[in-house]
């Protein structure tokens, strides 16, 4: 399956209104029902390699949370309850009781937010390059939660529009990027903060998870919680923003859970490798049952043999 790079091939983003601004949607297709959220500094355009094949056997929804892509920017509760609230609004507005789960990066956090807030609206919860089990993060990250961090964010973001930039980025890109694979998606994110208000979004995202120690937040403790319904883990294998031990040490603590590590690719292991991507969650979704939780039985202790 090769990038989508014609978005009229896509469904248009429907945008609904949500206290007072808006939320972005794309979607598509009929079946099981699949919720993709993107992460930090992204968009739901993240998923558009794999969205199609997807829609073939299920329906999918992918959402641009609040302060990113579409959707309106927020000046306020950037907590991962708070997006996760904000996930579970649009599945409202869409009159969808529950759907398998996915997220990537930050949108890991938020899935495993939504599962532990919602637990009767989540059928499968699908990890992708999740942020949240574990301190380790890129530096890059950690900088950015520094006092000042705004103020080179947008030179940085300037800077990457200028064209002698654009000229030494070209160059330079075929060998940086055997040093760093996802070095185009950091400039495609990049581009996206060139306005202010992106920028607080983004920024506000930054400080609601990470400091300059690395993740503030952990899902660890609460991954044998997720054990009581399917997940499936994906990783590239040569993430150098979420280290791939994160994935593996999860996959250990959630029972019965699924990892697939994808050869050579990054942390976007949906557009290093979609075809593969699709296929795995499509695989997944057939193959397993979508469970039937209540917040009782999510946070009940298993019986000891």
């Amino acid at each position: 399956m090769a990038v989508v790079s014609d978005v009229s091939l896509l469904p248009d983003v429907e945008r609904f209104p949500w206290h007072g601004r808006e939320l972005a949607v794309r979607r598509a297709g009929s079946g099981p029902t699949v919720v993709l959220i993107h992460g930090m500094a992204g968009s739901l355009n993240t998923w558009d390699p794999v969205f199609a094949e997807l829609a073939r056997t299920c329906d999918v929804i992918a959402i641009d949370l609040p302060g990113h892509g579409a959707s309106s920017r927020l000046r306020g509760d950037f907590s991962l309850g708070s997006l996760a609230s904000a996930v579970r609004d649009a599945l409202d507005w869409l009159q969808v009781d529950a759907a398998t789960i996915v997220g990537h990066s930050l949108g890991g956090g938020i899935a495993m937010q939504f599962v532990y807030q919602f637990p009767e609206r989540s059928e499968r919860l699908v990890l992708v390059s999740s942020g949240g089990l574990g301190r380790e993060v890129t530096p890059m990250l950690r900088m950015l939660s520094v006092p000042g961090a705004d103020v080179a964010l947008a030179g940085l973001a300037r800077l990457q529009r200028t064209k002698p930039a654009g000229v030494v980025g070209r160059l330079s890109r075929p060998v940086v990027t055997r040093v760093w694979n996802d070095l185009n998606y950091m400039t495609r994110q990049l581009a996206l903060l060139s306005d202010r208000e992106t920028r607080e979004s983004f920024l506000a995202t930054i400080h609601a998870v990470i400091d300059i120690a690395g993740q503030r937040i952990s899902a660890a403790d609460r991954l044998h919680l997720a054990g009581r319904l399917p997940t499936l883990i994906v990783w590239g294998e040569r993430d150098r923003m979420i280290p791939l031990s994160h994935g593996r040490a999860a996959a250990e603590l959630i029972p019965d859970s699924r990892l697939d590590v994808v050869p050579g690719a990054g942390h976007y292991p949906h557009e290093d490798d979609p075809a593969r991507f699709a296929r795995t969650l499509s695989d997944f979704i057939a193959t397993t049952a979508p469970a039937r939780l209540t917040s009782a039985q999510l946070v009940q202790r298993p019986q000891q043999n």
